[in-house]
């Protein structure tokens, strides 16, 4: 596997541990969300430093300038966020901040 098929198969399984702490955590089982965040630390540490929500923010501004975008673009911006980012971003981050400069 290139390093980029073994970084997309960790960040899948990070993002399969977050959601798994999330459905735990609403269905009042604390136990295994705690398991699964043992286990997404783990996965972490493998992973590149992601960007903060600074960074992620000032990128999505770029894009939306350089883009002249709006509501109906909020799609596009966030891919070429993403990818402006190196793919260093939380998709969820992203979304909520481009949601937020174009509302």
């Amino acid at each position: 596997m290139t390093d980029e098929e073994v970084l997309a198969v960790l960040k899948r399984l990070a993002k399969q541990r977050k959601d798994s702490i999330d459905l735990y955590t609403k269905g009042n089982r604390p136990e295994l969300a705690e398991k699964e965040t043992n286990e997404l630390k783990v996965i972490e540490s493998y992973l590149p430093q992601m960007a903060s929500e600074e960074e992620v923010e000032k990128a999505a501004k770029e894009m939306i300038t350089k883009m002249n975008a709006d509501k109906t673009k909020m799609g596009q911006v966030m891919g070429a966020t993403m990818k402006a980012l190196g793919g260093n971003a939380d998709g969820a981050v992203v979304k909520k901040i481009v949601e937020k400069l174009l509302s």
